[in-house]
């Protein structure tokens, strides 16, 4: 049987707090509470949506599934294995399912930044031949090959990170709700800055990576009504390799905290790496994505800057995704992978947070429980 991350939330209480926070649009209104000025500078102008105690659903033990005839692939986006951010966190979810499920061949293959459509199709068509069954497409830039090639390989099962656009009987999607962990970082950002000025910065201005700008806006303007925010991307859309290229995070990321920004948020790929360096600089704060950057080994000499990472599970869903196939039991798999399911959320690692959990997990559950709906495109 699968495994539940399904969270079970009482109803939020404190209606009038909720209807504080309202729309993820609203700037918030003045007056925080004594517990939020506490643990804030004076950046924070609303209170948060009181935390009610919450039961965790354990997951099921279960009979242990046996995933050993699965020959497994993966189609790395940019970056590949050891970009400290989504295509690890896709790894790790196969590696965990090594250990777990007995999976033991495994075979990766990594996009380059200016390949074409032609050598992604070419790409997941190797992998088709040779008998891989489940191919695993880690990101978006894989829609256009996936749709191409799985018809031509029915009896292959494929699944898709981050596009739910190839409607294919055996492509299986895994979104996310990016919007929504990236908004609690971006409360995260005003609890913690002095200047009351946080920052973006994307890898590639496309609509994906626009759900994270929305989260993040979003939160620090339910948290805040007078935050400075300065957004910037490194490449247009088109442009890939606005993710892997650090030393264009860093000169942006430069100019916004010379600018005064005290915190920015990186949703850059292996480009973040460059954004800590800039945070390292100015002796200031950063947010990592996708991984808990905090414990990665590629950024660790930066780790004193990273204050929280907004996650996005792609473990999670790779992993569930296996685990479903082996089973057969993939309608069991969430539509979409967001709070309610712990398929995005934020990470505490270094401590630099703990002060202000509750804060957080108050307006994590005013999102779940539909209080506070966060907008995917950024509301400037």
């Amino acid at each position: 049987m699968r495994k539940t991350r399904a969270t079970t939330l009482a109803a939020t209480a404190m209606a009038a707090a909720l209807a504080l926070a309202g729309c993820a649009k609203d700037s918030g209104t003045s007056g925080s509470s004594n517990n939020d000025n506490a643990a804030a500078g004076s950046c924070v102008t609303a209170t948060a949506p009181a935390a009610t105690a919450a039961s965790t659903s354990s997951s099921a033990a279960g009979e242990r599934v046996d995933a050993s005839k699965l020959r497994v692939a993966l189609a790395f986006d940019i970056g590949g294995r050891g970009d400290a951010s989504f295509n690890d966190a896709a790894a790790a979810g196969v590696d965990k399912a090594k250990a777990d499920m007995g999976v033991t061949d495994v075979r990766e293959s990594t996009a380059s930044p200016t390949e074409d459509e032609a050598a992604k199709e070419q790409r997941l068509t190797q992998l088709a031949t040779d008998g891989y069954s489940p191919i695993l497409a880690i990101g978006f830039a894989y829609a256009s090959a996936v749709q191409a090639v799985a018809p031509k390989f029915p009896n292959t099962q494929f699944a898709i990170v981050d596009d739910d656009s190839v409607t294919a009987p055996n492509v299986t999607p895994l979104v996310f709700s990016e919007e929504q962990g990236s908004f609690l970082v971006g409360v995260a950002a005003v609890y913690k800055s002095k200047n009351c000025h946080v920052g973006f910065v994307g890898g590639v201005n496309t609509p994906l990576i626009q759900k994270f700008e929305a989260g993040f806006i979003a939160g620090a303007k339910a948290a805040s009504n007078k935050v400075q925010i300065t957004s910037d991307y490194l490449t247009p859309a088109g442009d890939n390799t606005g993710f892997q290229d650090p030393a264009k995070g860093n000169i942006k990321a430069a100019a916004e905290f010379s600018a005064g920004a005290d915190v920015v948020y990186q949703a850059a790929g292996a480009s973040g790496k460059g954004v800590f360096q800039a945070a390292s600089a100015a002796k200031s704060l950063a947010i990592g994505v996708d991984s808990d950057q905090y414990n990665q080994a590629t950024v660790a000499e930066y780790k004193d800057v990273i204050m929280t990472s907004m996650l996005k599970r792609v473990d999670v869903a790779v992993y569930d995704y296996i685990q479903a196939l082996a089973s057969n039991t993939l309608s069991s798999l969430p539509k979409r992978f967001d709070l309610s399911v712990d398929g995005v959320g934020y990470s505490t690692s270094g401590g630099k947070i703990d002060d202000i959990k509750p804060q957080l997990e108050g307006y994590k559950q005013a999102i779940i429980s539909g209080s506070i709906t966060v907008p995917t495109t950024p509301q400037k």
